[in-house]
């Protein structure tokens, strides 16, 4: 078993340097110590021969019709179709066992503090791999949630190594407004994902604030040579304890009250908007209660409930709520 397992990790690296846009056509050197480096921690050869990754390769062509191929010029490998993952082929036996082995180590863990953040995300995994493995034909009766898009996420390990080595990273940079493209060069503070979309926290020296890109609007992600400027003050997990989504704003939150109908009740009470969410009955009435600062995740929350909410107070935010249900009810008109 333990060869077995060891395979597949390679696999996994082989496809990942394969499809690395920024190292393009590795070498099978390269891809050799790469995975020595990942399975025994060192490059030397003395595990892993030129020829497994030959193996390896002409494994991944028969069993999972990977289109690999060798190019003279480059001197290194590619997929002839450049959309190809084996990342998006079904598990096998092993694979889910390997993963359900490492499942069951983590759920020891799930009331350490440390691991609760991480808690529903390891559900998702238990559960798909649960079904799954169970049968072969699961996705003719059940679907999973994901993403119509990964763009951005290319840029994902250049970001990292950045941040790691706390240098500035220079992109290509549009707007959802103006859509015009500009550069822009910044320390990167911290990743962060959102409905399926992966945003870069950053520090703009220029603007002497904390600024957030969306990396499926980035180009030509590099990293520069200047040392990244970190805001002493800045800690990831305060910067969004008041808020809901990537937007944070600076100041105090505010208390946030609103009246709920009874299935809105029930709606939001069951998935929370925010962990300072609380639920008073006053008069027979659902009273939902947040301590926030205002976000356009927030905003946009609310609005999905439509004529079943009342926003009581802050009053800032019943004129936004009610500026924002004029302007819809104008396009109705």
């Amino acid at each position: 078993m333990p060869h077995i397992k060891n395979a597949f990790i390679r696999y996994r690296i082989i496809d990942r340097m394969i499809r690395n846009r920024y190292k393009s056509f590795p070498s099978k050197k390269e891809m050799r110590e790469a995975c020595e480096e990942a399975l025994y921690g060192d490059a030397h050869g003395n595990h892993i021969c030129d020829s497994t990754i030959e193996k390896d390769m002409f494994a991944m062509k028969m069993e999972h019709d990977a289109p690999i191929r060798y190019s003279k010029s480059k001197g290194g490998y590619y997929y002839e179709d450049p959309d190809f993952s084996i990342n998006d082929i079904p598990l096998s036996e092993d694979e889910l066992n390997s993963i359900k082995f490492a499942l069951n180590t983590l759920q020891q863990f799930r009331e350490v503090p440390f691991f609760q953040q991480f808690g529903s995300a390891i559900d998702k995994i238990v559960n798909r791999v649960s079904v799954e493995s169970s049968t072969d034909d699961v996705h003719r009766f059940i679907q999973f949630e994901s993403a119509t898009s990964v763009q951005g996420s290319e840029f994902l390990p250049i970001l990292i190594e950045a941040i790691r080595a706390s240098k500035k990273v220079w992109f290509l940079y549009a707007s959802f407004v103006k859509q015009e493209e500009k550069p822009r060069k910044v320390s990167p503070l911290l990743l962060k994902e959102y409905r399926n979309r992966w945003y870069l926290i950053s520090y703009d020296a220029l603007k002497k604030d904390i600024i957030t890109f969306g990396l499926d609007r980035m180009k030509d992600v590099t990293i520069t040579e200047d040392s990244a400027e970190v805001p002493v003050d800045f800690s990831a997990a305060q910067y969004f304890a008041h808020t809901i989504g990537i937007t944070a704003y600076k100041g105090e939150p505010s208390l946030v009250r609103i009246e709920a109908g009874p299935i809105a009740a029930r709606y939001i009470d069951s998935q929370p908007f925010h962990p300072s969410q609380k639920l008073r009955i006053e008069n027979n009435k659902s009273i939902f209660e947040w301590n926030l600062l205002m976000s356009e995740e927030f905003i946009r929350n609310l609005l999905g409930f439509a004529g079943e909410i009342i926003v009581l107070a802050p009053e800032s935010l019943r004129r936004e709520i009610r500026d924002r249900v004029e302007a819809m009810y104008k396009n109705y008109q």
